[in-house]
């Protein structure tokens, strides 16, 4: 049976779980085929646990960590309310397809709706289908503000650190 809980920074049983799960989801084509390096292992934890808003949401199959959702609170200037990004969606390759991504958005959305968010965003790979199908499957749908002018677009622009 699959427990969905929110995970606590200070566990070292949710530490590595967090690790573990991450680093799997670098490593998977959809997570860009890389395992995480050292200095962002070493970093990562300090770093959810300083960010303001921060939450993680674990699936477990017993004591086997099997999905992890990471997300961050945001503000909605247009509805000066919170919103909440979920920025990592990962599922173990022999636990998907049996609803462990559904079980933890819906963890995430009661959460939200308890801070009072309006919204939760995300993005997705445009090839990611079977992502896509589980978001939509959830009720995300692209974001537009005009159909004359397009759906938005998530871009990035790395910088030197």
């Amino acid at each position: 049976m699959i427990e969905i809980v929110i995970a606590d920074y200070q566990s070292p049983a949710h530490q590595q779980a967090i690790l573990y799960l991450l680093d799997a989801y670098a490593r998977d084509p959809m997570g860009g085929n890389k395992p995480l390096s050292t200095s962002a292992r070493q970093r990562l934890i300090p770093a959810l646990m300083a960010q303001p808003g921060a939450l993680s949401i674990l699936a477990f199959d017993g004591d086997m960590p099997v999905g992890l959702v990471n997300c961050f609170q945001g503000l909605s200037t247009f509805q000066a309310r919170p919103l909440l990004n979920i920025h990592d969606v990962t599922v173990m390759a022999g636990y998907r397809g049996q609803g462990v991504s559904q079980m933890m958005l819906e963890k995430v959305e009661q959460i939200a709706y308890q801070r009072g968010c309006c919204k939760l965003t995300l993005e997705v790979l445009e090839g990611n289908q079977t992502a896509k199908n589980a978001y939509r499957k959830f009720g995300f749908c692209s974001y537009e503000l005009d159909p004359a002018l397009g759906q938005a677009l998530f871009w990035e622009k790395k910088l030197r650190c």
